[in-house]
């Protein structure tokens, strides 16, 4: 069987789990965000943080709870890694540098999960589950949060009140991440994940001489991680770590888990704003886009060029031999579409246009199908978006599920896709113009560049992801790269819950025959064109200058 056919299969076999889980977890997170029965273990932590579930909340209030949380989880990770040399379990590590620590710290908050430090060299076990693996249930809790109190903006009308943040987080958390990864663990430790709390130890090599290594509760931080599209490795090679993962069956299936939630949410928004076709329509974009880059990213890394790439049978430069080309292929572009950024190969290593699409991945705004919770909201800004253009064609309202788009709208969802570009831009301009953040990278030319473009969209995107050959343990991108991640990631999440409560105080619109169907194959194709539109107009010359200069002068 040749290695093209072998993906093939492999695609289609992960197509198939996804359509499978698609309905039953669709419709169970519609009900866990419907309900108004709390479980006992819910009520014990509604109690202890002073929360009243019943409590209804507008958007401000809804927001206040959001940056509130995340302020203060901010803090107690950052304090965690400052005194983790005095804690127990930490194997001797000394406790994180302050730049370091603020960068971790805002990385994972904000879901976004970038690493500039060797986790098994700097990380101690309490810091790991009790900091860092916590933090991926609860980014992940919040970003679903978010696109919740969106979806009943939606859903609600003559009223400005989206549900309890505190509730959503604590469901979100107890009844989806929870289960699914406890789940999740034992299947990765069945397929040869290790899980334990051993100490350092020394491991013979191949070709002679020892090296040090630790163990971990590695299988469960990696079925979150992957679950909760958190991309955090327990080690510093992440998901191309034979510990982390395995074996090609281990990486399908984290393939599975990082795209599991974020298309089977589309199905609880069809499910609670009363039209399943809806949902329908947002999954086709989400797939069409999806299976066009990975179809694209399996061609051009196949491609055959030079005698090497021959021997090979594609470009396997800084692919894992047990995966593949194929296998490697399939999770970057499940890795960029989505704000995961594990990473089972080096992006660094692919091709230019392999290396290209990563990048523009990111640059969609990681909606196809996007981060647990941030793909969904911000589709639904483009659908918005794409809503709006219909209607400037034909001089008519827009209107988009019985909501009118009016100039409150447009404006908060023109902020909204506006927020990351400018965070992206902005920052690769200023370190490419100073010679102190130019040194940090291992590559000159175009290739160079994009080791620097890469590192801000992989931040202000909260993907994770890196390009491997720029040296980011400085304080000029610990700190650049920590802003950009807490500015990309809360920033927008003003104008969601801002647009959010500005729905569902409207009047419902009632449809007529010149009311544009959003339930429509040729919807979803006018939203996909209007994606690919908005991103290549606004990263277009930035991409020039790097991965496509280097894959036109391969």
């Amino acid at each position: 069987m040749s290695p093209q056919v072998a993906g093939l299969l492999q695609l289609i076999a992960l197509i198939a789990a996804l359509a499978l889980a698609y309905r039953p977890l669709g419709d169970y997170m519609a009900r866990v965000y419907s309900s108004e029965k709390n479980y006992r273990p819910e009520k014990w932590i509604y109690k202890a943080i002073g929360a009243n579930p019943a409590a209804e909340m507008r958007w401000p209030a809804y927001l206040r709870g959001v940056l509130a949380f995340s302020a203060v989880s901010v803090l107690f990770l950052y304090l965690m890694q400052r005194v983790q040399g005095s804690l127990p379990g930490s194997l001797g590590f000394s406790s994180i540098d302050p730049d370091q620590a603020f960068n971790t710290a805002a990385s994972f908050v904000a879901n976004t999960n970038w690493q500039s430090y060797y986790g098994e060299q700097a990380m101690g076990h309490v810091v790991q589950t009790g900091g860092l693996a916590v933090q991926n249930f609860l980014s992940a809790a919040v970003g679903m949060a978010v696109a919740v109190a969106l979806v009943r903006g939606f859903a609600r009308s003559r009223t400005g009140e989206l549900g309890n943040f505190w509730a959503d987080l604590v469901r979100g958390t107890v009844r989806i991440l929870v289960p699914i990864s406890v789940i999740g663990a034992i299947v990765l430790v069945a397929a040869g994940a290790i899980q334990n709390f051993s100490g350092i130890h020394q491991v013979g090599q191949f070709m002679g001489g020892t090296q040090e290594w630790n163990g971990g509760a590695v299988a469960s931080q990696e079925a979150i991680k992957e679950l909760g599209t958190n991309g955090g490795g327990y080690f510093n090679a992440n998901s191309a770590h034979p510990f982390e993962n395995p074996n090609p069956l281990s990486n399908l299936f984290e393939i599975f888990l990082i795209l599991l939630i974020p298309f089977a949410l589309t199905r609880t928004f069809g499910r609670m704003v009363g039209s399943l076709k809806q949902g329908y329509a947002i999954l086709g974009a989400m797939a069409v886009i999806w299976i066009g880059f990975t179809a694209l990213m399996m061609w051009t890394e196949f491609a055959h060029r030079g005698p090497a790439f021959e021997i090979a049978g594609g470009a396997m430069e800084g692919k894992e031999t047990r995966f593949g080309i194929a296998g490697s292929s399939i999770f970057a572009v499940a890795t960029t579409l989505t704000s995961t950024g594990a990473v089972n190969s080096f992006h660094s290593s692919y091709t230019g246009f392999g290396g290209g699409i990563t990048m523009l991945g990111m640059q969609l705004g990681e909606i196809a199908p996007g981060g647990v919770g941030s793909g969904l909201y911000g589709m639904l800004i483009m659908a918005i978006i794409a809503v709006f253009i219909a209607g400037l064609m034909v001089g008519r309202t827009p209107e988009y599920l019985g909501k009118k788009i009016g100039t409150r709208q447009i404006k908060l969802a023109a902020c909204y896709i506006l927020v990351t570009p400018a965070l992206v831009l902005g920052f690769t301009a200023v370190a490419m113009a100073l010679p102190t953040p130019a040194d940090s990278m291992t590559n000159s030319g175009a290739h160079g560049f994009s080791e620097i473009l890469y590192a801000y969209t992989s931040g202000a995107n909260n993907n994770g992801s890196a390009f491997a050959g720029l040296n980011a343990d400085t304080q000029w991108f610990n700190t650049t790269i920590g802003i950009a991640m807490l500015l990309g990631r809360f920033l927008p999440m003003v104008f969601v819950l801002a647009l959010a409560g500005s729905l569902a105080e409207q009047k419902p619109v009632p449809e007529t025959a010149g009311t544009l169907r959003t339930d429509k194959p040729l919807y979803s194709g006018l939203l996909v064109g209007t994606i690919l539109i908005i991103t290549g107009l606004t990263y277009f010359p930035a991409l020039a200058l790097g991965p496509l200069a280097e894959g036109l002068a391969s």
